[in-house]
């Protein structure tokens, strides 16, 4: 893991995401950056919401969940194994824990709490402040193997086992809806996808073979992948448009410079201020 990055700096959608009804399903973990929105309901392996995140339904994970102070929750949390509840926390539902219970000051559950392991109350340090800030001594005194060994512990890493699934990561600040994903930051979208809303980003990436019911906007470069299907129009303010070999488009397309793949389709018009390039299949010499 690069300490020097961000991890909260970009969309990033893993492989296989799913917008299911009412919530967003992922394999991997499932990291929220402070102050963001996010009105589905979520489920994965560990899910992580930095300070003052509302979730319009559900929390469902299969191990650890940490949510800071501030968060609001509308319905039920059910956590696999440990939960830390920051303070002042809101759940609608009822929060059900397999494992131990870390729980802050003036947290309401509307309909109560179960916990098979220890229960602990307090007013804790919010979570992800203090593991930035333990992280940060570590780092400052030297002790790079024990930060790195923290950072596996928290998910669930034994050593030298391989990670299936890449974390869903949503930046601070985000609004996440059946309406629109809208974010400030570069969006990345993994193969195999299948969204519901526009996308709204600095620059998008879209992998191969995802369906998108909603339209594309960036201020900068978009991708979209092969066999990619995108319900709604691509726009862009400055940059150049890449679309792969058999990828649809079901609207308008604008942009500065167009480069259209073997197969690729734009069902609308096409608004283009520099070149368009149309990539064609080889050909054997004859």
């Amino acid at each position: 893991m690069a300490f020097s990055r961000d991890p909260l700096d970009e969309l990033v959608v893993p492989d296989g995401t799913e917008a299911k009804e009412v919530d967003l399903v992922t394999d991997g973990d499932v990291l929220v950056g402070g102050r963001s929105t996010v009105e589905f309901g979520v489920r994965g392996r560990n899910v992580l919401a930095g300070e003052s995140v509302s979730f319009g339904g559900a929390i469902e994970a299969e191990e650890d969940c940490r949510l800071d102070m501030w968060c609001d929750v509308a319905e039920n949390v059910l956590v696999g194994q440990d939960a830390y509840i920051g303070e002042r926390v809101h759940v609608g539902g009822e929060m059900k824990v397999a494992g131990d219970l870390d729980i802050g000051d003036d947290v309401e559950i509307e309909d109560g709490f179960e916990a098979n392991g220890w229960i602990v109350i307090r007013n804790p340090m919010p979570t992800i402040v203090f593991l930035f800030v333990y992280l940060k001594h570590l780092l400052l005194i030297g002790e790079e193997q024990t930060a790195q060994r923290l950072v596996s512990e928290l998910v669930d890493e034994d050593e030298g086992e391989e990670i299936d699934a890449d974390p869903l990561v949503i930046p601070k600040n985000a609004t996440v809806s059946d309406d629109a994903w809208r974010v400030s930051t570069p969006a990345t979208i993994g193969d195999d996808c299948r969204l519901h809303g526009n996308v709204r980003a600095e620059t998008i990436d879209v992998g191969a073979d995802t369906t998108i019911f909603g339209s594309l906007r960036a201020r900068g470069d978009v991708s979209v992948g092969e066999g990619t299907r995108i319900h709604g129009d691509l726009t862009t303010r400055d940059g150049d448009v890449r679309i792969a070999a058999g990828a649809r488009i079901l609207g308008d397309v604008s942009c500065a410079a167009l480069e259209l793949g073997p197969d690729a389709e734009i069902d609308g018009t096409i608004r283009a201020a520099g070149e368009i390039t149309m990539v064609t299949t080889d050909r054997d010499s004859e």
